[in-house]
């Protein structure tokens, strides 16, 4: 004995849709502060912060070489160059959103957007 989907399934099952993605879109857009600098930290260390405002290509130096090169250019930081095997952090789409990291292991370089003490300051004010 078959059971067939009646006009009742389908429309539970195209509320249930409607309300998933509603709920996705709202998550979504909560996740998007935008960060205004970049934090560049090598071994641990860090190496440098950036304004992600300013369009430039930072060299990224390790005992006296480049391995890596950064590129920050409308609002996005973007490593477009390594000398790494894997190049997974080249491969890594730009990032501009807070928290958001590129990863470099075999040169332990990891670059992450934040945002200025000023800014996460104002945000504890207005919340």
């Amino acid at each position: 004995m078959e059971k067939k989907t009646g006009k009742k399934e389908i429309i539970f099952l195209i509320l249930l849709f409607i309300v998933i993605l509603a709920v996705w879109l709202v998550y979504r857009h909560s996740q998007t502060d935008s960060g205004n600098l970049v934090r560049i930290t090598v071994d641990g260390e860090e190496y440098g912060v950036y304004d992600l405002t300013l369009d430039q290509e930072i060299p990224i130096e390790i005992d006296g070489e480049v391995t890596n090169t950064l590129m920050i250019a409308d609002g996005k930081a973007d490593m477009i160059e390594a000398d790494c095997p894997d190049q997974i952090c080249v491969n890594t789409a730009a990032i501009s959103v807070k928290n958001e990291t590129i990863v470099c292991l075999p040169n332990k370089i990891v670059v992450e957007v934040i945002e200025s003490e000023e800014e996460s300051q104002l945000d504890v004010i207005a919340q």
